[in-house]
């Protein structure tokens, strides 16, 4: 049973568009990272619930991205049944790499995404390996949110995340379609 999809939003400005120098966040001393499919919407979706069917029209591209968390602050929030915001939204929190077309990223299911640190692999798994495909995220987000052109839906991650400290450097890649290079430097 896989439950129900989790759901959080990150500000557009915490957008970092081919990655780079990613400042060292405020207010934590466990910045985690967790590799993720990057999928870009490029039409708005018709109101209501889009089926799993008719979501795959609303997809212009994909890129991949990082999800950072200060994971300190996230798991304290859970504590208290908090939500997450602290941990999940601030700046410099979504590093993401260029979009590619679908059309030129081809079927997921046999894509390897994988992030090394250091030049040592943390995370790798193939896409058909995610909990939940692109077009169930899009039903299930077109039930709460209206789905519009521009968004980026950040698919969430496989076994593998952790730690991330200044100076280490981190190259995430989906096999040899997509990449997406930076480094952690000390806080401003």
């Amino acid at each position: 049973d896989r439950g129900s999809p989790v759901f959080f939003l990150k500000p557009a400005d915490a957008l970092v568009p081919g990655g780079g120098d990613i400042p060292y966040p405020p207010g934590t001393l466990d910045l985690h990272h967790e590799v993720e499919l990057v999928v870009a919407l490029g039409q708005d979706a018709p109101s209501g619930t889009v089926s799993p069917a008719d979501a795959g029209a609303l997809v212009f591209g994909y890129g991949i991205g990082l999800d950072l968390t200060r994971r300190d602050l996230q798991a304290a929030a859970k504590a208290k049944g908090l939500p997450w915001d602290t941990g999940k939204s601030f700046d410099f929190a979504a590093p993401a790499s260029a979009l590619l077309a679908a059309a030129n990223v081809g079927a997921l299911g046999h894509r390897t995404l994988s992030l090394d640190v250091d030049g040592v692999t943390r995370q790798s798994s193939t896409l058909d390996r995610m909990t939940w495909s692109v077009p169930e995220i899009l039903h299930e987000l077109s039930k709460l949110y209206g789905l519009r052109a521009g968004v980026l839906v950040f698919m969430g991650t496989r076994a593998g995340v952790g730690p991330l400290e200044p100076g280490q450097r981190f190259r995430a890649s989906l096999d040899d379609v997509l990449e997406l290079r930076g480094r952690i430097v000390a806080p401003a």
